[in-house]
């Protein structure tokens, strides 16, 4: 589960909203181990993914680096590179 959550600080074009609130919901699925929640727990799981979407994008927006912004097709390229690698070792 959580391979689905990428890093998010220092791209361009920045992280969206949606990729945060992705993070979020895969973050709340793995510690709450369960990727659908039960009626009885489906508002404090909705309430968990806000929060957690509000306070990664606080820090995002508060992070700082000196480093040049990372190109997404770059890392996209390097990261289906090492599956094939994993995939080639595991074969």
């Amino acid at each position: 589960m959580c391979r689905n959550i990428r890093t998010l600080h220092n791209f361009a074009p920045p992280a969206t909203d949606e990729e945060v609130r992705s993070a979020a919901l895969q973050y709340v699925r793995k510690v709450s181990g369960s990727s659908k929640p039960s009626q009885a727990n489906a508002e404090a799981f909705q309430r968990a993914v806000d929060t957690v979407a509000a306070a990664t994008s606080t820090l995002l927006d508060e992070l700082v680096t000196a480093a040049p912004p990372k190109d997404r097709e770059v890392e996209a390229s390097k990261a289906r590179e090492r599956g094939q690698a994993r995939a080639a070792r595991a074969a």
